[in-house]
């Protein structure tokens, strides 16, 4: 291979920019040659692009000896990735390869930012390179004639595959893979993936049930991260979640100066809105040389952002996840964590955007918002020297995504049963789907199932020929309208009265304002106005308070990985054998918890008890995370009251719950070990959580995926309340006549297996039940339950501020 024209013409390129290849990409452009599929492997930053897209290049030498002057040559390669912000970057770095290299090929871009004009042109005369994204790959199988459009189509590129597998948008590169796949038969298929645990697994499900030979390529080459902590200089005896991150802002502002450009992370939208405001209130001289990223500000701004760390203008940028993935900013020499990323991979992912060299170090700073966080820095630490990177579920059974994926071929050149049920049954997602589930499916689209077949609008696809159509031009144009899977909850434009946009907004967040109210968007003050047209108009504000907004899904649960390896820490600080900075300086918190009831080992499940005058509280310590803490609280409140009538409030975070009564809790050593028996789990889970409820709310993403809820035209979208009921109506409508849809059954598969993480659950009762369960009863509130109850306050209306009521808790506990 490394004799042929391609190869050759790569190695000189390289050469005179004083480049050499690495081994794995060597290796990957081999596998590809001989006509592998496969997936590559490799740390942030050394260049696993050039480890395919040169990999195809190479290939189109060797096959074309006219190749500078070959032109208008169609679609050769198909690059998949999840987010827009990263099409432009390797769109950038592919035209520049292409250009020095005399290949006069086009690479095209197609995402929800493409432009009209530039989608006709591409429906002319397709780009050899097409950047796309999951949903913009549906959207071109919907058109008519689309198999033109992939006739010389060789090679499909997924990039950073870790990222859309164990997602409903994995689940649509699949089906858009397999449709593929039936259309070119030795369809080479590659994934990119930068941190993931079960490698092998992800390969497998890339590549459904094909016959291809396959590999798996490792970039075995060492990624420096430097990891520093912002440790605070007094330590709270008592840490609650949240205040603390600011309270550190001056010692992180010395990292930010001292710096070229730095990427600030924090874990939520609303949290990046307060340091963005705060960093211009401490330091008013960054003004201009500071931005704002995420996913709610405007799309036009983010781009400028994005550009502006390319060229280096920004000092810093205070961003969410909207720049977790591989986007080459090589003016970033540091990153700030604020907060736990409660998981291994999120934390490498981070950390790799900065040093984005393979001889540079990634240096990421943990910043903590309260003390105990510093022992999920220790764990972190530990666990990347460990290597103990998540795993990432596939997603099974998929009904929703499948109903909308045979719409999309019915309302282009509509499809063949037969073929297209070969094809998906060849999917990892749908390998177990049933003859009986695909008649049924079917039968939905065509009729509307048992419950809704006296509704034409949702007779959807008719049987012409030996093909299945739709022959509705208005229901296809409203399915184009709404091909994807990533449902949100309703989002509303917020513009300027003078014009101009500034981002988006959550509609419940503005349906509680009032005109006058002040909050903050894209970090800046503006006050309300109005809604009209479903926009949201405002003014600048001069209040020097404002409200910032909250998104939803704003908090991560922890990993398993990551509190495996924090109850580890915790046995260690308790065991006196910890080394780490951060566990030694914790020492005041650990010796109080100690004193006042205990550290829990690796083998060790802790409770307390304590009696307050707001009753008596059983705070338990799994450290599984909140997901997993709600359900088990639930499951916990729930067996206790089968022995003895009582009532719970409940409270949780990621280290543990507390169950609150107002009478004695009837746990001790005789009965502890039993509420954490696996008999009868599935039973008991079922009456202690209102599953209905929960399948209710999953439902209504189900019920948008499938088509069955129309969520409006673009500016008329309908309002998030109307969705709910539509929604509502149709689980009700179901659950009363239809007791055998599967869209019923997926919303409470999806709602035990997403929301209520049932295996993980039954993975740490089973841990717990063959443990030592140890139960103190502390005269007062601890370093570890002090968390727990604060976030309980948050919840709570009061007019007393939160600040007051925790101060008063604080020197309850000194007394």
């Amino acid at each position: 291979m490394k004799n042929t024209p391609g190869w050759k013409a790569i190695e000189q390129w390289l050469a005179a920019k004083e480049l050499k290849p690495f081994t794995f990409q060597e290796e990957a452009w081999e596998h590809y040659l001989q006509g592998y599929s496969g997936l590559v492997n490799a740390p942030t930053g050394f260049g696993k692009t050039f480890s395919l897209f040169l990999g195809a290049v190479i290939r189109w030498i060797n096959e074309e000896p006219e190749y500078r002057s070959k032109k208008h040559n169609g679609l050769q390669l198909l690059w998949v990735t999840p987010l827009r912000a990263l099409a432009k970057d390797i769109g950038r770095a592919m035209e520049e390869a292409l250009h020095e290299l005399h290949i006069p090929w086009k690479v095209g871009i197609r995402s929800g930012d493409t432009t009209l004009a530039v989608r006709e042109q591409q429906k002319k005369q397709m780009p050899e390179i097409l950047i796309i994204t999951p949903e913009s790959i549906h959207i071109l199988l919907s058109q008519k004639e689309y198999p033109l459009r992939f006739a010389g189509l060789h090679t499909v590129v997924v990039d950073e595959w870790h990222e859309l597998l164990g997602s409903k948008r994995g689940v649509m590169v699949e089906l858009a893979l397999s449709r593929l796949r039936g259309l070119n038969k030795g369809l080479q298929t590659w994934g990119i993936s930068a941190t993931i645990g079960n490698l092998e697994e992800a390969l497998d499900v890339l590549m459904g049930n094909t016959s291809q030979q396959t590999a798996i390529v490792r970039a075995i080459v060492h990624k420096a991260i430097d990891v520093q902590c912002i440790l605070p200089d007094e330590i709270e005896k008592y840490p609650w979640a949240g205040h603390l991150g600011i309270k550190l802002l001056h010692k992180a502002l010395p990292v930010i100066m001292e710096s070229n450009t730095t990427l600030l992370f924090t874990n939520t939208r609303s949290q990046s809105e307060i340091w963005y405001q705060q960093i211009l209130k401490a330091c008013p001289e960054l003004a201009g040389a500071i931005a704002l990223h995420h996913g709610s500000i405007d799309a036009e701004l983010r781009i400028w952002v994005e550009e502006a760390l390319h060229t280096g203008t920004l000092k810093l940028v205070v961003c969410t996840s909207s720049l977790d993935l591989g986007v080459d900013f090589r003016p970033v020499d540091t990153v700030i964590q604020v907060g736990s990323p409660k998981g291994v991979a999120r934390f490498l992912q981070r950390a790799g955007r900065s040093g984005h060299r393979p001889d540079a170090v990634s240096k990421i700073w943990f910043l903590p918002t309260h003390s105990l966080e510093l022992v999920e820095a220790a764990a972190l630490k530990d666990a990347m020297k460990a290597n103990m990177i998540e795993s990432r579920m596939p997603v099974i059974l998929a009904y929703d995504v499948l109903l909308q994926y045979l719409m999309t071929l019915g309302v282009s050149d509509g499809f063949e049963p037969n073929e297209i049920w070969e094809e998906v049954k060849g999917t990892f997602c749908f390998r177990d789907l049933t003859t009986d589930e695909w008649q049924w499916i079917i039968s939905f689209l065509t009729t509307g199932g048992e419950a809704l077949q006296s509704y034409d609008e949702f007779h959807k696809l008719h049987k012409v020929g030996d093909r299945y159509h739709c022959v509705s031009k208005q229901q296809a144009m409203r399915h184009r309208l709404h091909i994807g899977t990533i449902v949100s909850d309703a989002m509303l434009k917020v513009r300027f009265l003078t014009g101009g946009y500034i981002g988006v907004i959550e509609e419940y967040f503005i349906s509680r304002l009032t005109a006058g109210d002040s909050f903050s968007l894209g970090g800046q003050n503006l006050e309300f106005v109005m809604i009209k047209d479903m926009t949201v108009l405002v003014r600048k504000s001069k209040s020097k308070k404002s409200i910032v907004p909250s998104w939803g899904g704003g908090r991560m649960p922890l990993s398993s990985n990551l509190g495996k390896m924090l109850r580890r820490k915790f046995h260690e600080a308790m065991s006196g054998v910890a080394q780490e900075e951060e566990i030694q300086v914790l020492q005041p918190i650990f010796d109080l918890q100690q004193l006042l009831s205990h550290i829990p080992r690796e083998d060790e499940l802790l409770m307390e008890q304590i009696e307050t005058q707001d009753g008596y509280h059983l705070f338990v310590y799994p450290f599984e995370g909140r997901l997993v803490h709600e359900v088990m609280a639930t499951l916990l409140a729930w067996r206790i009251s089968q022995q003895h009538p009582i009532t719970f409030s409940i409270a949780m975070n990621d280290y543990g719950f507390e169950l609150l009564s107002d009478q004695p809790i009837p746990v001790d050593d005789t009965n502890a070990q039993e509420y954490f028996s696996l008999e009868n789990l599935t039973v008991d889970l079922q009456r202690s959580v209102n599953a209905t409820e929960m399948a209710r709310r999953k439902f209504r993403d189900i019920a948008v995926i499938a088509g069955l809820i129309f969520q409006g035209f673009p500016g008329k979208a309908k309002a998030n309340r109307h969705l709910q009921s539509s929604a509502s109506l149709l689980f009700n409508v179901f659950n009363d006549y239809d007791s055998n849809n599967i869209l019923l059954r997926q919303a409470f598969n999806e709602a035990f297996f997403y929301q209520m993480e049932e295996a993980r659950l039954r993975e740490s009762m089973d841990r717990i039940y063959h443990n030592k369960i140890v139960i103190t009863f502390p005269q007062r509130l601890t370093p570890f339950c002090f968390p727990i109850k604060v976030d309980s306050l948050r919840e709570q209306l009061t007019s007393e501020k939160l600040e007051d009521r925790i101060k008063k808790m604080t020197l309850f506990t000194y007394e």
